[in-house]
């Protein structure tokens, strides 16, 4: 899979940003793309009255870049890597990137912010903003609870809406799978129990029963899946077709997991600046794997 476009890596010199760069030498391998490690110096900067002003850092020298080559050292001889030092404000900075990539990799928590944060502020824009997928990377140490999955071998997972599928979520999963040679567990959750209110605030009991949505959840899924399944017929994707919550199925499912895909929600009229969506938030504060967040597709004309 070439393309001219490579795979960013963000660096900041903490633990978390070194394994996003593995994640990020292996993915670029995989996908014969140029690697591009990039290091967003921030300016030290001082409030005067309402005016934030920044000065250049005194040299020109990037300690952070120096710590990347010496973590790729003698592991990058077959992906060209390029290393790029930026200056300003990460959490700006960074989703810029993605109009200029194929992928943009960060760490869930860099050098700054609090130590309880289970995702910094910067990955948190990068995943929203950016205009590629973002791959955000956890922290070990992290536990989910659920069943493990029968069968082994690689696997990813993506998360299908059936009343509003999203082509380009779909379609990174199925290629991501093909890539690293796995099969694809598709998270198809749909809600239960049904309530239905009468007056007084009176619940009434469901008028469908569960095996009937069920059901008709899992057609809708095959009847989604089947042109994904023509075009990369060596990718064996599974339905995972389930009640409750799509987050907390998702986020067990990351269990030992290559990938976790998710969507990111289409900009609305009423609503134009871009969103995550809580079902993805949740995904990437809790996902014990790596999350790729999928901008949606740009809407032809």
């Amino acid at each position: 899979m070439s393309t001219t476009l490579p795979v960013i890596a963000a660096v900041d010199g903490s633990d978390d940003s070194l394994r996003a760069l593995d994640w990020a030498l292996d993915t670029a391998h995989r996908r014969e793309a140029r690697l591009r490690v990039v290091h967003v110096r921030q300016y030290a900067a001082w409030a005067q009255t309402d005016v934030l002003v920044a000065g250049p850092p005194d040299t020109g020298e990037d300690p952070v870049l120096d710590q990347a080559r010496e973590h790729l050292q003698g592991r990058a001889f077959a992906v060209a890597t390029e290393y790029v030092g930026m200056e300003g404000v990460p959490s700006a900075a960074l989703p810029e990137l993605g109009a200029d990539a194929q992928l943009l990799v960060l760490g869930s928590r860099g050098r700054g912010g609090f130590a309880s944060l289970l995702l910094g502020s910067n990955g948190l824009a990068a995943a929203r903003d950016a205009e590629c997928p973002v791959v955000v990377v956890p922290r070990p140490g992290r536990e989910v609870h659920g069943e493990a999955p029968a069968a082994q071998g690689p696997r990813v997972v993506v998360g299908l809406h059936v009343d509003s599928p999203d082509d380009a979520t779909l379609s990174f999963a199925f290629a991501e799978a093909a890539l690293r040679g796995a099969r694809l567990q598709v998270v198809a959750a749909y809600p239960w129990p049904v309530q239905t209110w009468a007056a007084a605030g009176q619940i009434m009991p469901p008028v469908i029963d569960e095996v009937s949505i069920e059901s008709e959840t899992r057609v809708l899924a095959d009847g989604f899946l089947a042109p994904y399944r023509e075009r990369h017929p060596d990718v064996r994707a599974e339905p995972y077709v389930v009640p409750g919550d799509a987050a907390g199925h998702l986020v067990a499912a990351s269990r030992d997991a290559e990938l976790v895909v998710v969507g990111r929600h289409r900009r609305r009229l009423l609503a134009p600046a871009r969103m995550m969506g809580s079902v993805t938030h949740a995904v990437l504060l809790h996902a014990v794997s790596p999350v790729a967040v999928v901008p949606p597709a740009v809407p032809e004309g």
